[in-house]
C-alpha cells in the first residue's frame, strides 16, 4: 500500500489552524484599563503600595470614644 500524496487543500486547512493557534497564544488582552501583558514589562518599575490596617474604621472609633468621654465630662479634650 503506498502513502496517499498530501492534498493542496489539506495542506492550507493544516496551515491555517496552526496561524490561529498562534495568533490566540500570543494576543494581548485588556483588563481593567491595563493592556496584559505590557509591551514594556521588562523596563517597567515596579509600584508596591503596602497594605494598611486591617480594621478600616480606626479614625472613626477613636472620635466616638472622644465624644462619649467628652460627654461624660472625663475628659479635658480641646474641642475641634
Amino acid at each position: 500500500m503506498t502513502p496517499r500524496p498530501v492534498s493542496v487543500r489539506t495542506s492550507l486547512l493544516l496551515l491555517g489552524c496552526a496561524v490561529l493557534c498562534s495568533a490566540a497564544a500570543g494576543c494581548q488582552v485588556s483588563v481593567g484599563g491595563q493592556t496584559l501583558p505590557s509591551a514594556y514589562y521588562l523596563r517597567d518599575d515596579l509600584q508596591y503600595f503596602p497594605a494598611g490596617p486591617e480594621f478600616k474604621l480606626s479614625n472613626q472609633v477613636r472620635a466616638i470614644e472622644e465624644y462619649k468621654l467628652r460627654q461624660q465630662g472625663l475628659t479635658d479634650l480641646p474641642a475641634q
